[in-house]
């Protein structure tokens, strides 16, 4: 457990929190000193997630929903003011990878991974940053890409285009938020052993074949990068993607199971 308070007095939004990922940086951000709102589609896993990191001795109150749906995104803004004051870190983690064949990809998949890996992102920006300008203390946000906005991997073509998509919607945001002392950096993990990845056949062993450093990532490594980002130490770091991967990109191979 990280015993220092880099993040007392901030107020973080985090969707897509549920577990993973999402969970690990919320629960850091919370020890170390924040006040965090902890979003997921599932009712239950909020709220399990949140008293998790309030036992802990965190700050967390849960917020369910579509983190693609606009009235979601206005209501975990609202909640954060209302019970913390103010919102000063917002990270987008929330997202679908739906694996499909180009030649039959549906419609129906279609929407549902761009409505919440892009459409979500974008709003939950946009609302955040008003928020921010309308308080005049700045902050950051941070979201969420994937080594698969960098390389191309088989059958995951709508996925892939939307993680480029948001690390170009970061980079543009640099012209709209400098002004207000609002920062907005990407992170890009690569493989990562979470509740969802372990469920597939061998995969921390097939992972760990391909990988350079001989291992796909812990939640802590992405939650690691995450919070420079996010620290107060790193306010003059705006418009950056950070690679979190053990060296995969640099040569990409597959798993032989993909």
């Amino acid at each position: 457990m990280n015993s220092s308070k880099n993040f007392i007095n901030e107020v973080a939004i985090i969707t897509g929190a549920g577990q993973g990922i999402g969970f690990e940086i919320a629960t850091q951000l919370s020890l170390q000193g924040a006040a965090v709102v902890l979003n997921d589609y599932d009712d239950a896993l909020a709220v399990k997630a949140a008293d998790a990191i309030n036992k802990a001795g965190g700050k967390c109150i849960p917020v369910s929903g579509d983190a693609g749906n606009i009235k979601v995104i206005e209501n975990t803004i609202t909640t954060a003011v209302k019970n913390f004051g103010a919102v000063t870190l917002v990270i987008a983690n929330a997202g679908h990878s739906l694996y499909g064949d180009f030649f039959s990809y549906s419609k129906e998949d279609f929407d549902k991974v761009t409505s919440l890996n892009m459409g979500g992102t974008f709003f939950l920006a946009q609302s955040a940053a008003k928020q921010m300008m309308a308080q005049k203390t700045g902050g950051s946000m941070l979201f969420i890409s994937s080594v698969v906005g960098h390389q191309a991997i088989k059958d995951l073509a709508a996925y892939a285009m939307t993680k480029a998509a948001i690390e170009m919607l970061a980079k543009n945001l640099v012209i709209e938020l400098s002004k207000y002392n609002i920062t907005i950096n990407t992170i890009a993990p690569g493989a990562t052993a979470t509740e969802r990845t372990l469920t597939f056949n061998n995969y921390i062993n097939a992972w760990s074949a391909i990988t350079p450093l001989g291992k796909p990532a812990m939640v802590q490594d992405i939650a690691n990068a995450a919070l420079f980002f996010l620290a107060p130490a790193s306010r003059h770091i705006t418009g950056q993607n950070l690679i979190v991967d053990g060296g995969w990109t640099c040569y990409s191979p597959l798993p032989p199971d993909k």
